[in-house]
């Protein structure tokens, strides 16, 4: 399966990519196996935590079903680390040359991020086809991405940045949006308090989310 292929994979496998904001490998763990039952298998955990690496790690051998990923990935060493790790994928705010290199020198498919048109053009040139769209709502919403489905139909794009259960519906209506990122399906007191019933019912709910 080429990365462009196992990208497209991840991000029909549900409406909502999880991003999630965790220290504790344990509790990556039992988060991870909520969200995989709730029905969101893939797992955007941010590199934002000293730990962060080490959650990946831990949900991509002791998690069955989840498609571990690494967020917030901003340089070559974050990229080694993430594949070392056993991520499936990761995502970036943004797409410097150097990032971009690194990526593509790996096995794990990168979902870049874009706010512009042109920003999204000179991925299609690096030959992406799959991008992120960051900060969705701060960058132009739904409407926004609406508006370059036409002139920029080769690509398939996840909003995040902002995005709740209500407008994620807008997004999700699009035909070059498959799924949208968010974190209110894993809010940092439920997880902090291990309300695992919780959050396995908010990923049910997001499941249901079509626009």
């Amino acid at each position: 399966m080429t990365k462009t292929e196992s990208l497209n994979a991840i991000m029909n496998a549900a409406p909502v990519i999880p991003v999630v904001v965790i220290d504790s490998p344990g509790l990556a763990v039992k988060l991870a196996r909520a969200l995989v039952r709730g029905g969101l298998p893939a797992i955007e955990i941010t590199l934002r935590t000293p730990n962060a690496i080490d959650c990946i790690r831990a949900v991509a051998a002791e998690v069955e079903g989840a498609f571990a990923g690494a967020g917030t990935v901003l340089d070559h060493e974050q990229i080694a680390a993430v594949e070392k790790a056993g991520g499936r994928f990761m995502v970036s705010p943004g797409a410097a040359p150097d990032l971009l290199k690194a990526a593509g020198d790996c096995p794990v498919p990168l979902l870049p991020g874009s706010a512009t048109a042109s920003e999204m053009m000179r991925l299609g040139e690096a030959g992406y086809t799959h991008l992120k769209f960051f900060p969705a709502e701060a960058a132009g919403g739904a409407a926004y991405l609406k508006s370059i489905a036409s002139p920029l139909p080769q690509f398939t794009i996840c909003p995040t940045g902002g995005i709740t259960p209500q407008s994620a519906r807008d997004y999700l209506a699009l035909p070059n949006v498959p799924c949208v990122g968010g974190s209110w399906v894993a809010p940092a007191d439920l997880t902090g308090k291990g309300e695992w019933a919780a959050i396995e019912a908010l990923a049910r709910k997001a499941c249901e989310l079509t626009g």
